[in-house]
C-alpha cells in the first residue's frame, strides 16, 4: 500500500537571474506526501509560492533526462526521487537543490543542453558507415553479442554520471560520452571501428577516466558505465 505519510520539508533552491546575471539561495518550506516526485514539490513552488522558479522537465518517467539536478549534493533525476526515499536515503528532511554542473545555466535550475551535447555530438552517437544489407532485409544481432552492451543503451544522456565524474571536463568528453562510443564500436553494424577507436583512445578519452565508479553509482539506468570504460581501457571491446 502507497506510503500515506506526510512531511514538512525545507528545499534551499540556487537561483540565477539571466537578466542580471546574478544568483542567490531561496528558502521554500513545504508539506509533501511520501510518493510525491520533487519535480511535484517544485510544481507545488510554482502554483503556490513562486511561479518564477524555472526548472526543467518533459516525460516525467525517467527516459528522457531533462530534469537533472543535484541534491544534497548528488546528480539524479527528479521526477524519480520520491519524497520517502529521499528521506530515508539522505537522512534529512532539508534538501540543497542545485543545477548539474556539465553546461552553463540558463535560469535557476536549467542548464543550456544544446552545450552539453556538443560533447556528445564529438563522438558521433549514431553508426557512422553501416554494414551493406541485401535489399529489404535488416541486420539480425545475435543474442550473445548484443548481451555484451544492450545494458549501456539504456542511457538516456541524463548527464548525472558527468556531472558526477571527478575526472577534469576540460580533458575528457565525459561517461556518457564514452559511453556512446563504446556501444557503437562493439555494434556490428558499425564498420568504422577505426573513428571510433580514435575518440575512445583518444586525448580526451577513455585513459582520462580515473575510475571513481560515480558514475555508475548515480546513473538512474543502473548502468555499469565504469565497467563499460574500464573494458575499453583494457582493450575488450
Amino acid at each position: 500500500m502507497a506510503s500515506q505519510k506526510r512531511y514538512q520539508l525545507i528545499l534551499k533552491i540556487r537561483r540565477y537571474d539571466p537578466a542580471t546575471r546574478k544568483g542567490d539561495w531561496r528558502t521554500y518550506s513545504i508539506e509533501a506526501g511520501g510518493i510525491q516526485r520533487f519535480v511535484d514539490l517544485f510544481r507545488t513552488i510554482n502554483d503556490t509560492r513562486d511561479a518564477t522558479l524555472a526548472w526543467n522537465s518533459s516525460c516525467e518517467h525517467g527516459q528522457c533526462g531533462t530534469c537533472s539536478v543535484r541534491i544534497n549534493g548528488k546528480p539524479l533525476l527528479a521526477c524519480e526521487l520520491l519524497v520517502e526515499n529521499a528521506v530515508r536515503d539522505f537522512k534529512t528532511t532539508e534538501f540543497v537543490i542545485e543545477p548539474i554542473d556539465v553546461a552553463p545555466v540558463v535560469r535557476d535550475l536549467v542548464v543550456d543542453t544544446e552545450v552539453a551535447y556538443q560533447r556528445l555530438d564529438q563522438v558521433k552517437p549514431y553508426v557512422i558507415a553501416p554494414l551493406p544489407a541485401e535489399a529489404g532485409k535488416t541486420h539480425c544481432i545475435a543474442p550473445q553479442t548484443l548481451a555484451r552492451y544492450v545494458s549501456a543503451t539504456r542511457c538516456i544522456n541524463c548527464f548525472c554520471c558527468t556531472a558526477a565524474c571527478i575526472a577534469g571536463r576540460r580533458r575528457f568528453l565525459g561517461p556518457n560520452a564514452m559511453l556512446a562510443a563504446i556501444v557503437r564500436t562493439m555494434d556490428p553494424r558499425e564498420t568504422d571501428k577505426t573513428s571510433r577507436r580514435e575518440v575512445l583512445f583518444g586525448d580526451q578519452g577513455v585513459a582520462r577516466c580515473h575510475t571513481s565508479h560515480a558514475c555508475s553509482r548515480v546513473c538512474p539506468k543502473e548502468i555499469d558505465v565504469a565497467d563499460y570504460l574500464a573494458r575499453a581501457k583494457g582493450g575488450q571491446i
